[in-house]
C-alpha cells in the first residue's frame, strides 16, 4: 500500500512494503527518487535492517550460534503497520515474528517516521529492544536519486560534494563483496566526487563520515539538487550499478555500522560500528533529505 505526505512544494509517496520511499516529486512534477528498473536495480530506497550487506557465507554468529540471514536483512522485504499519520508525517511500525527470530533472535520494534517541511523529509528511526538481553543489530539507508534530474544531461555532469573533505579513502570490497581496509587516499576537487565510470572502479564506495555529516548531489553547473544530513550515522555508501555506467541513478547511503569485511569476525558484537541496546532501551537515528527545485530553491547545500 502506498501512502502519501505534502508540503507546500513536495509531494512524498512511501511503500508499506519495507516501510521505503517510493516517490518524492517537485510541485511541478518532476520526480527525484530513482523508479526501480528490473534490467538494472529493481529496488528505490530500502531499509537496511537488522543487518547492512552481504555476510561471510551469509552467517553471523551469536555467543558462538551461527544464524543465516539474507543480505541486507529482512525489513526491506516486509509489510510495515501504518501506526500514525497526518499530512505531512507518517509513522510506520515493525515487530519481530517467528519468522524473524528464527532469523535474529531478538524480540524488537522498529518504528519509521518520515516528516516533511517545505523542502526538507526528515527519516527517524527508532529501534526499541524487547529482548530480556541485550540486543545487538545494524541500520542504513540506500536511497536512490536520479541522475540526471530534467534532460539534457548524462551521470558524468553530476558529482556529490563532501563538505569539509580534501582528500577521501575509501574501504574496499573484494570479488565476494566483502570489505577490505581502505586504500590509497584520493584527492578531491573542490570536496567533489564525480559520478564517472573511472570513480566506480569498487562495485561500494564507503568511506567514514565526512567532517559535516553532508553529502550533496549537484549538477553540471555545480548546483545542489539533493542533499543529505547525518550526524547520526558514522558510516556512508555511494553506489550505482558498475556496467552500464549511465544506469540513471546513485544512491546515498549513511549507514550506522560497516558491513562484514575479510578483517573481522563470525561473532556479531565484535562487528565494527554494531549498535548494542540493552533490554527495554531504545534509540533513535535519523537523517534529513532537502530537496533543490532547479531555479527555485538554490540556496547554497
Amino acid at each position: 500500500m502506498i501512502v502519501t505526505i505534502q508540503s507546500h512544494v513536495l509531494t512524498v509517496d512511501i511503500d508499506t512494503l519495507g516501510a521505503q520511499l517510493a516517490s518524492i516529486r517537485t510541485r511541478d512534477g518532476e520526480e527525484y527518487l530513482w523508479q526501480g528498473d528490473p534490467d538494472i536495480w529493481a529496488r528505490r530506497a530500502p531499509i537496511l535492517f537488522p543487518f547492512i550487506g552481504r555476510l561471510k557465507d551469509s552467517t553471523y554468529a551469536l555467543q558462538g550460534t551461527p544464524y543465516t540471514i539474507s543480505t541486507h536483512g529482512f525489513a526491506r522485504d516486509m509489510e510495515f503497520e501504518v501506526v500514525e499519520q497526518t499530512e505531512d508525517t507518517v509513522s510506520f511500525q515493525l515487530t519481530h515474528t517467528p519468522q524473524t527470530q528464527a532469523v535474529y533472535p531478538f524480540a524488537f520494534t522498529l518504528t519509521v517516521t518520515y516528516s516533511l517541511k517545505g523542502h526538507v523529509l526528515t527519516k527517524t528511526h527508532r529501534v526499541l529492544n524487547r529482548s530480556s538481553r541485550d540486543m545487538f543489530y545494524e541500520l542504513g539507508a540506500h536511497d536512490g536519486f536520479r541522475v540526471p534530474v530534467g534532460e539534457g544531461l548524462t551521470m558524468d555532469d553530476y558529482a556529490i560534494r563532501l563538505p569539509g573533505l580534501e582528500r577521501v579513502a575509501f574501504y574496499g570490497m573484494d570479488e565476494n563483496l566483502m570489505l577490505t581496509p581502505k586504500g590509497e587516499e584520493i584527492p578531491l576537487n573542490s570536496s567533489a566526487l564525480p559520478l564517472t565510470p573511472s570513480t566506480f572502479g569498487l562495485d561500494t564506495m564507503i568511506l567514514d563520515t565526512p567532517p559535516q555529516a553532508k553529502a550533496v548531489l549537484c549538477d553540471k553547473a555545480g548546483q545542489p539538487r539533493v542533499a543529505l544530513e547525518f550526524p547520526d550515522f558514522p558510516y556512508l555508501g555511494i553506489w550505482t550499478q558498475g556496467k552500464p555506467f549511465d544506469t540513471g541513478y546513485v544512491c546515498i547511503e549513511p549507514w550506522s555500522t560497516l558491513p562484514d569485511g575479510t578483517f573481522m569476525g563470525r561473532e556479531l558484537e565484535d562487528k565494527t560500528g554494531i549498535r548494542r541496546l540493552a533490554p527495554g532501551q531504545s534509540e533513535e537515528l535519523r537523517y534529513t533529505t532537502t530537496i533543490y527545485e532547479k531555479g527555485v530553491y538554490q540556496h547554497e547545500a
